[in-house]
C-alpha cells in the first residue's frame, strides 16, 4: 500500500499469499527498471533498506538505524522521532481500512480474487470519508 501524508490511499497491490518480505513486493509491483519515483519525495521505513540505491528519487528519507550494541545520539534519535511523525499518518490510513472489519477479522474466503476487490473498495470507503 502507498499513502501519502494527508492519510490518503493512493495504492494497494494485489493480495500477497504467504511470507513474502516488503520491499521484495515493492520491487515486484514496480520494477527496478523504469522510473516509477523519480518525481516523489518518498518517506520509507527500516524494511526497505537499499531503496535508495535501486529507485531513483528526489529525495528518500528514511530513519536512521541503532548501531548493533551501540545507542542512537540524541540528534539521530530527535531526528527519528521527527520522520515517524509523518510515517504516523500512513499508519493511521492502515488503521482506517481495517475499520471495516472485513480486513481485520479471520480472512475466510477462498476466492482471492474477490478479496482484492473488497480490499480495494475499504480503500475507496476510506478515501470517501477523509475527503473534506
Amino acid at each position: 500500500m502507498i499513502s501519502n501524508a494527508d492519510k490518503r490511499i493512493l495504492y494497494v497491490s494485489d493480495p500477497w499469499v504467504g511470507k513474502t518480505h516488503d520491499y521484495r513486493m515493492l520491487k515486484e509491483e514496480f520494477p527496478v527498471e523504469l522510473d516509477w519515483f523519480s518525481k516523489f519525495e518518498v518517506l520509507i521505513d527500516l524494511g526497505f533498506l537499499g531503496f535508495e540505491k535501486d529507485y531513483e528519487t528526489k529525495k528518500t528519507v528514511i530513519p536512521i538505524k541503532k548501531p548493533k550494541g551501540k545507542e542512537l545520539s540524541i540528534k539521530d534519535k530527535k531526528s527519528n522521532k521527527e520522520k515517524s511523525s509523518v510515517r504516523v499518518k500512513v499508519e493511521h490510513a492502515i488503521g482506517g481500512m481495517k475499520r471495516y472489519r472485513v480486513l481485520s477479522d479471520r480472512l475466510r474466503m477462498k476466492n482471492f480474487s474477490l478479496y482484492n476487490d473488497v480490499v480495494e473498495v475499504c480503500s475507496g470507503l476510506w478515501n470517501f470519508l477523509i475527503t473534506d
